[in-house]
């Protein structure tokens, strides 16, 4: 997750630093001048704009006052309370805060040094897969002398409108930054993965059980560090910001400081009747307009809980922005929700450590049907495979596996662009595929597609091999993207750039491949070589001049569901095809049976049952041991 940083526009923090300081004077950041440029792309919407530093707003500035804290954040002429939002949920992370503001001590003002002051700050962000470091000076935009952004409660601390300028420099000016997505936000501050939650498709409100699931889920997230936004979904422009008798804000992401079990009753009762309520905490980012049901800040429901939790949880009467709500309260107003995980890669840990593959690709355009890497969704079938393809291994039994697909931000100081509507299939595809596919294999999976800078899935996948498929929802169209896999052991996951084996100086003496066969063993009942207790543990091997593909082991069972595919590009098509079933033992794998595919196999359809030939019936049945097979084959190496 904490990658190598580098200097946005290749400005040196330390070198720009030292040099103010030999010379005496304050650093001007040439490349973020205060000027109309810096503020807007769309011309002046506010008026008379004065740029001043924190020394000119006050007489003792200081980066932080009493510590960092969520409620630090105000939002300001800008209508970026996903910026704000997110902030909030970082400044709650004194791990996380402390990467996107580093060596903050060094950074803070020093009364006993006032000459080591150069008006020159540095903040760091995650973006497209590196850590960028962004240098800024302290020319901060005001009117009539105070902050026009985001600010704090404290008139001396500034901490918060150094980040949120620097955070507009890496997007070219502030007003990009008018109307954005929180998931960003908490992306950048981070380098995890944002998983978006829709509360209403999965009826979290209505279904309790599905609703105890998901809070397991959020307080899993928090309790491992991550960072959680929230929001209530405006259907039309008139909604934006409209205020609900609850409280609550419409269009209006806000942070989650904090997700608990909350112990009811008081004294010994509240130990012994171990009653708990599930509670998760918000605030406003405009620091105030609360949420005024049960369990808001001076509601009746508190005296349920004793004077110590209550101080513990900082329960407080005052209007912050800042509220408790129940879980279920929660899940029937708020629409969506996302979940900022911290990936953790480590393996000096004592929670889960992911595998992860980190990919740079692009959808590019091409006239050539072979060389076209924007073929758009699977609508459009006769270009869909012309998409980048990317191969990977679930090596367990199961696997949960994360995949997160970005593209790059179309941000930047001449507008915001739309994103491209964006998403991803997942295929299963044969054990040993090497080669892109040409025909589509077994769709398991697919994100949903948007116009939003990342899409992300989790699913719980069977052992097996998987390509992945990342499109743009158009064909045609051209974009940079970024594709993590994470997974619990490494998944070896790359991209498949090769249509079929290519050709050598070796090819005229070893021969090339006439024919490509694909075989798919589906099932297998009836087989023998039992157990001591009745069982087996059976697997196969299908194999083809000289080449092996292995199924994975079926534990405790005469009625294995196969579900293997294996590719074979055939010089010699007349040579036979093997499928051989064997049961696992720990000294030696006893022999089960096998089925001999003659060469020609063409004749072969889908449903294929053969009979295996082994060491007699299955005990105790008159029933010989059968697969079911289907064998594809193909004059033209890249019809699959």
């Amino acid at each position: 997750m904490f990658s190598s940083v580098k200097p946005f526009e290749g400005q040196q923090f330390a070198s720009l630093k030292k040099e103010c300081q030999q010379n005496r004077r304050l650093f001007e950041d040439p490349l973020f001048p205060p000027e109309d440029r810096s503020l807007f792309y769309q011309g002046n919407q506010i008026g008379k704009v004065t740029w001043k530093r924190p020394k000119e707003l006050c007489e003792d500035p200081h980066l932080f006052v009493n510590g960092i804290s969520a409620h630090d954040l105000h939002q300001g002429q800008l209508g970026n309370c996903w910026f704000v939002a997110a902030s909030s949920s970082l400044a709650s992370r004194e791990s996380l805060w402390q990467k996107v503001i580093p060596n903050w001590k060094e950074q803070e003002w020093d009364k006993d040094k006032p000459e080591s002051y150069a008006g020159i700050f540095h903040f760091r962000f995650w973006r497209f897969g590196d850590w960028m470091d962004v240098v800024i000076d302290d020319r901060l935009p005001t009117a009539n002398g105070k902050l026009i952004y985001c600010h704090s409660n404290d008139s001396n601390e500034f901490w918060s409108a150094l980040v949120e300028k620097a955070y507009a420099k890496l997007y070219g000016c502030y007003e990009v930054l008018d109307g954005g997505n929180t998931a960003d936000a908490l992306v950048d501050f981070t380098g995890g993965v944002s998983e978006p939650i829709d509360l209403l498709e999965g009826r979290f409100g209505q279904e309790e059980e599905a609703r105890n699931q998901l809070f397991e889920r959020v307080l899993k997230v928090h309790n491992r560090g991550g960072l959680i936004s929230c929001s209530i979904r405006a259907t039309s422009q008139a909604d934006m910001e409209a205020r609900l008798d609850c409280g609550l804000v419409k269009g209006h992401a806000y942070a989650v400081t904090d997700v608990h079990r909350i112990r009811l009753g008081h004294g010994l009762l509240a130990y012994f009747k171990s009653e708990k309520l599930t509670m998760i905490r918000m605030r406003n980012p405009w620091g105030e307009r609360e949420w005024n049901g049960a369990w808001s800040d001076s509601s009746e429901e508190w005296q349920r809980v004793s004077k110590g939790e209550r101080e513990n949880l900082g329960v407080t009467v005052q209007d912050d922005g800042e509220f408790w709500m129940t879980f279920e309260d929660f899940s029937k107003y708020f629409t969506d929700l996302i979940l900022c995980r911290l990936i953790n890669t480590s393996y000096i840990s004592i929670h889960k450590t992911w595998e992860e593959a980190v990919i740079f690709g692009a959808w590019s355009h091409n006239e050539d049907p072979l060389r076209n890497r924007s073929g758009g969704c699977i609508n459009h079938k006769t270009t869909y495979l012309q998409n980048p393809q990317y191969v990977f291994d679930v090596k367990k039994p199961e696997d949960e596996v994360l995949i997160c697909l970005q593209q790059k931000d179309k941000r930047s100081q001449q507008g915001k662009k739309e994103n491209l509507a964006i998403g991803f299939d997942i295929q299963r595809v044969e054990l040993n595929r090497t080669y892109r596919m040409h025909k589509s294999q077994q769709k398991l999976f697919s994100s949903v597609y948007i116009n939003s800078r990342s899409v992300f899935l989790r699913k719980d996948l069977k052992e097996g091999r998987y390509v992945i498929i990342p499109t743009t929802f158009d064909p045609g169209l051209q974009a940079d993207f970024l594709l993590r896999v994470f997974t619990d052991v490494p998944s070896d996951c790359k991209e498949l750039t090769v249509d079929e084996p290519p050709q050598t100086c070796w090819t005229g003496l070893c021969g090339y491949p006439q024919l490509v066969t694909q075989v798919y063993v589906r099932s297998g009942v009836g087989l023998e070589g039992q157990d001591s207790d009745g069982s087996s543990d059976p697997y196969l091997i299908v194999s083809c001049e000289g080449q092996k593909v292995r199924s994975p082991v079926h534990n405790n069972t005469l009625s294995p569901e196969f579900d293997v595919k294996a590719l074979f590009y055939r010089k010699k098509p007349k040579e036979p095809i093997y499928i051989q079933v064997y049961n696992k033992n720990v000294l030696k794998d006893s022999f089960l049976g096998q089925v001999t595919l003659n060469g020609d196999v063409s004749d072969l359809q889908q449903d294929h049952t053969l009979h295996l030939r082994g060491k007699g019936n299955r005990q105790n049945s008159d029933l010989p041991g059968m697969l079911s097979v289907s064998v594809i084959t193909s004059n033209v190496l890249t019809n699959i």
